[in-house]
């Protein structure tokens, strides 16, 4: 085979034909190489949503590319040369067009830079990594923003993101007087549930989609989750219809809403982009630049489109800087020192707590839950339980369908597991049952009392909370911001300390789940 120039690698998460790593490609010089590989599925245990969400928007770009007449190196996971690993694949590929340099933009993965990495060097040959220009910000930056504060806080960084992209920006002062509107963007949808909100638009599976769910069947059959639902977006065109869609008919209560659940509905007034912004699919500047103009032009509330894009300006952004100014020791911080395993039926849904069995379901079922689904129900339970944070972090990367490690592991170590110790959350985000009462109707279904932390009708949420507060007493005495919750603590008795405690370990000693 004819020796090529650039071999230029694309990930299964830089599905942009703009993308810096395509910068000057020479149609008869250089190769695209892309490769499905079982590694990307079985690092951590992905559900079967995850795996065919990528594979069939992969197969789809790789479709694109080809009819654009690049040049692509494509290997199947069912192809007789498939290989494990990306660094076998792309060993293959260098003997096979002997390219002169490598290039890609850098990937979402700590692990997926180091082997790449590990694999030029062993065939001696230079890789360039260019910036994914995908984001607003690039690492260098960030890292100089980072290093001018004492603290690293997203409220600030939001701001500073603010001014400097003018985005819901007024004479230089934010948009309403206000940089968020959090006030008004807390309610719950009352007794008597949502109403009006048109569901996301379904995408029906294509050849090439149903083709991937067969494979998937075939090759992955014990991996968690089901593919009898699949309707993710998996083209530029599909997750620009999605975006219109969002913004047009949900957006306009997705500020009121963005926090409250309600049984049995998934997707309620939020936008489900996250996955196609993750894959590279959309551009955050189109996302956002479409909210700020539904605003303009008197479509949607200033709380709306602040929330929303706060959530990709500021939030999106934040985390990947945290991620990668902090690798990889980021990953093994255990503020807490949190021990216990995640309970087996994190991975079933089979539990009593009406809560966590309808967050679990749906995650199972469609790859997906919102954010507070993940922050206050799921991510609350294992902190409380005292879940081992990297165990936990395996989960989530493993379940949901836009779980790309660079924005999954801060969101979970740092904001839902307070692992880092306060470098992205100034508290813990710990509640009692009260909480998830407030925001939801689930316990009104539920055998436990969210009010009760004794008994055997004690809310599980409830008596951890209260044991959690217990346990790290001494550590949060020093954070202003919990000072409100442990005066109600140092009013328990001593009997009532006790018993609160015996429960916990009870629970504790049983997987996780309360009994009785």
């Amino acid at each position: 085979m004819r020796k090529c120039r650039n071999l230029v690698l694309i990930l299964g998460d830089q599905l942009d034909v703009h993308a810096s790593a395509l910068d000057g490609f020479d149609r008869s010089r250089d190769q695209v190489w892309m490769a499905e590989v079982r590694e990307e599925s079985t690092h951590v245990w992905s559900s079967k949503q995850r795996i065919a969400l990528f594979l069939s928007a992969m197969r789809h770009f790789a479709d694109q590319l080809r009819k654009s007449g690049l040049s692509l190196s494509y290997g199947r996971l069912d192809d007789a040369r498939g290989s494990d690993t990306l660094a076998v694949s792309l060993g293959l590929a260098i003997e096979r067009h002997r390219p002169e340099r490598l290039i890609m933009t850098a990937p979402g993965d700590w692990r997926v830079l180091q082997a790449l990495r590990a694999v030029a060097r062993d065939h001696r040959l230079p890789l360039e990594v260019r910036d994914d220009r995908h984001f607003y910000l690039s690492v260098r930056e960030f890292r100089r923003h980072a290093e001018s504060r004492s603290q690293l806080r997203m409220e600030y960084f939001y701001r500073e993101m603010r001014r400097r992209h003018n985005v819901l920006m007024r004479d230089g002062a934010p948009a309403g007087g206000a940089w968020n509107f959090d006030a008004q963007n807390r309610a719950s949808f009352g007794r008597v549930g949502p109403e009006g909100h048109p569901a996301p638009p379904r995408f029906e599976a294509d050849s090439i989609t149903r083709e991937v769910i067969e494979l998937v069947l075939e090759q992955f059959p014990d991996h968690p989750g089901t593919l009898d639902e699949f309707h993710w977006p998996v083209t530029r065109e599909q997750s620009l219809h999605a975006l219109e869609r969002f913004i047009e008919q949900r957006l306009p209560d997705f500020g009121r809403y963005q926090d409250a659940m309600w049984p049995q509905e998934p997707w309620l007034f939020h936008s489900q982009l996250s996955a196609a912004l993750n894959l590279k699919l959309l551009d955050p500047r189109e996302v956002v630049g479409a909210a700020e103009h539904a605003w303009q032009s008197g479509k949607v509330p200033l709380p709306a489109a602040e929330g929303f894009i706060r959530q990709i300006l500021g939030w999106r952004e934040y985390v990947r800087g945290v991620y990668w100014t902090q690798m990889p020791e980021y990953m093994d911080r255990n503020a807490l020192d949190a021990r216990e395993p995640l309970p087996d039926w994190y991975w079933t849904g089979r539990t009593e707590m009406a809560c966590l069995r309808d967050a679990l379901a749906q995650t199972l079922r469609h790859g997906y839950a919102h954010h507070i689904q993940r922050l206050m129900v799921t991510g609350l339970y294992a902190l409380l339980l005292g879940v081992e944070p990297r165990a936990l972090h395996g989960w989530y990367l493993s379940v949901y369908v836009d779980a790309v490690e660079w924005v999954e592991l801060p969101n979970t170590l740092g904001m839902s597991q307070y692992a880092d110790g306060g470098l992205m959350a100034s508290k813990p985000y710990v509640a009692s049952g009260a909480y998830i009462d407030r925001m939801s109707p689930f316990c009104r279904g539920c055998r436990y009392s969210p009010r009760e932390s004794e008994g055997d009708g004690a809310c599980p949420f409830t008596v951890l909370y209260w044991d959690f507060l217990i346990r790290h007493q001494e550590r949060l005495r020093k954070n202003p911001r919990m000072a409100m919750p442990l005066r109600h603590l140092d009013g328990f008795g001593l009997a009532r300390r006790q018993a609160i405690t015996l429960k916990a370990r009870a629970i504790r000693q049983t997987g996780g789940q309360p009994q009785g």
